[in-house]
């Protein structure tokens, strides 16, 4: 917990600690109101894509963007909007006006104000924390309250369910978003350097780098290609919940809870990493993990058997992209860490999202458990294609 003997990111800490237990209270609310207003698993899909894919779009010119300007003050102006945007959500479901297109629309901003959010808190934290040899176990702690958050929130939003509305429960999230927005504004840090030129020059000289680091280049491959099979098991959990375990909103937060509950061990083990060479054998470990989950998870029709697989499921995913948040910040020089956070990001959630789109059409077709089988085939094959490139791997960031 060494981090948080530095003052501006205890300020973040506990601002993002609220902040984070709201959105994946409205996570669950919203995958769950799709579900009751339409019972379609393609529209599961539609949802959450729109509310992701903004970050494979937009976050990467958005990198270059934040490098350009006070990343502090950015942040909390973001906050704001998300705030607004929570809230608007909250009132049309509390009108009854929700329908389809309009969640898609709501959720297409959610996603276009995270693409400048994501990339801004996290290249923020190495300045939060001043010392190079911290900034690992900060990135941890700071995956550790996404990760208890996604513990936590689904059981608590399942609860919440049962005994409010779903509109409620969008206004528990815009209230969050004013904990990390006074955390952010109260903090006193010495703000980076900006870059210089326009976004355009800014953005292709990260796109140059990335490209031409053999490591980075890799691992953004690895988080592509985890991301855009395991990930998607998130759309097709309400399905799962109320057609193959027969339950109802709280089977929904077990199964996310149990998930939840395997990520933030992984960032357990993560916070205890002094070096790459370990949060690289991490990284190998926990796509393998992940690999052998999604075969387990579809075959199962007890929850006894798949709350412990979603458990290995989430440890492997969170892992992985939190192991590789932690090597590509590590190794990137501080000048162009918005823009290779924005990578990261951008990699991460988008091809969430495109897996998700994926999933949900091909679940509409065929049957959800099918669905993952399938994917969890095709990750076997990349922890195949990892293997036998990871004493490249090693070598490579040996330095660092």
């Amino acid at each position: 917990m060494r981090a948080l003997g530095h003052r501006p990111f205890r300020y973040y800490f506990f601002g993002q600690a609220v902040s984070i237990l709201g959105s994946w209270i409205q996570q669950v609310a919203l995958s769950w109101l799709v579900y009751r207003l339409t019972g379609s698993a393609a529209l599961l899909g539609l949802s959450a894509f729109a509310a992701l894919i903004p970050m494979l779009l937009v976050g990467p010119l958005a990198g270059a963007w934040l490098d350009r300007r006070d990343r502090q003050r950015t942040l909390v102006y973001v906050q704001a909007l998300l705030f607004i945007q929570a809230s608007l959500l909250a009132t049309l479901t509390w009108l009854d006006l929700i329908g389809p297109t309009l969640i898609i629309v709501m959720s297409a901003t959610l996603g276009i104000l995270n693409a400048f959010d994501t990339p801004a808190r996290q290249a923020l934290i190495a300045p939060m924390v001043g010392k190079r040899e911290d900034l690992p176990n900060a990135l941890a702690l700071n995956a550790m309250l996404f990760n208890l958050g996604r513990f936590i929130g689904p059981p608590i939003a399942g609860l919440l369910l049962s005994v409010i509305s779903e509109a409620a429960c969008f206004a528990i999230n815009a209230v969050s978003y004013l904990a990390l927005m006074w955390g952010v504004a109260a903090m006193r840090i010495v703000a980076p350097t900006k870059a210089t030129g326009s976004v355009g020059h800014v953005f292709k000289e990260g796109v140059r780098y990335a490209i031409d680091s053999w490591p980075i280049r890799t691992l953004i491959i690895v988080l592509a290609l985890l991301n855009i099979t395991a990930s998607a098991y998130a759309v097709l959990l309400p399905i799962f919940a109320k057609e193959v375990f027969h339950g109802d909103a709280r089977t929904l937060g077990l199964l996310w809870g149990a998930a939840g509950c395997g990520a933030f061990a992984s960032t357990l083990v993560l916070a205890t990493h002094q070096s790459v060479r370990h949060t690289l054998n991490l990284i190998i470990t926990s796509v393998a993990l992940a690999a052998l989950a999604l075969l387990i998870f579809p075959l199962s029709t007890h929850l006894a058997i798949a709350l412990p697989a979603m458990a290995a499921l989430g440890f492997g995913i969170s892992g992985a992209n939190v192991g590789i948040n932690t090597v590509l910040q590590t190794i990137a020089p501080e000048r162009l860490r918005g823009r290779i956070v924005s990578f990261f990001s951008s990699t991460r959630f988008g091809f969430d999202a495109i897996g998700g789109l994926i999933a949900g059409a091909i679940a509409a077709i065929s049957h959800a458990p099918g669905t993952l089988l399938g994917e969890g085939v095709v990750l076997v094959a990349v922890t195949v294609w990892l293997l036998l490139r990871a004493g490249r791997l090693r070598e490579s960031l040996k330095a660092h």
